[in-house]
């Protein structure tokens, strides 16, 4: 298999299963608002007040360490030969723009109070 074979599977596998877990979980959010008596409005309501103002914050952080992590994957596969260092270097950057991403929006939320 080819890197970019290798990649674009990940890719729509990581994609896939980040839609899908939206998916469940939003419709079992739901599920339980109906379940614990809230009327269409309050639930309107409770999902406009729960949104978070720093998403897009938090998916730019992501992003810049994905496409980080594809650079050095591709990089350190250019240079060594082996195609091991694209999914290393994905999964390892982006575990990192998780975690850069969490300590950013918590020092911003600090910072704000």
């Amino acid at each position: 298999m080819h890197g970019g074979d290798v990649l674009g599977m990940v890719f729509f596998l990581v994609i896939g299963i980040v839609i899908v877990t939206f998916i469940f979980f939003r419709s079992r959010e739901k599920q339980m608002m109906i379940e614990k008596g809230l009327s269409y409005e309050q639930m309107v309501e409770l999902l406009r007040t729960k949104r978070d103002p720093y998403l897009l914050l938090k998916l730019g952080v992501l992003t810049l360490f994905v496409g980080l992590g594809l650079g050095a994957g591709f990089l350190f596969s250019n240079w060594t030969g082996y195609e091991e260092w694209i999914p290393f270097f994905i999964v390892t950057m982006t575990g990192l723009g998780f975690l850069a991403g969490f300590l950013l929006t918590r020092k911003m939320k600090n910072g704000n109070n």
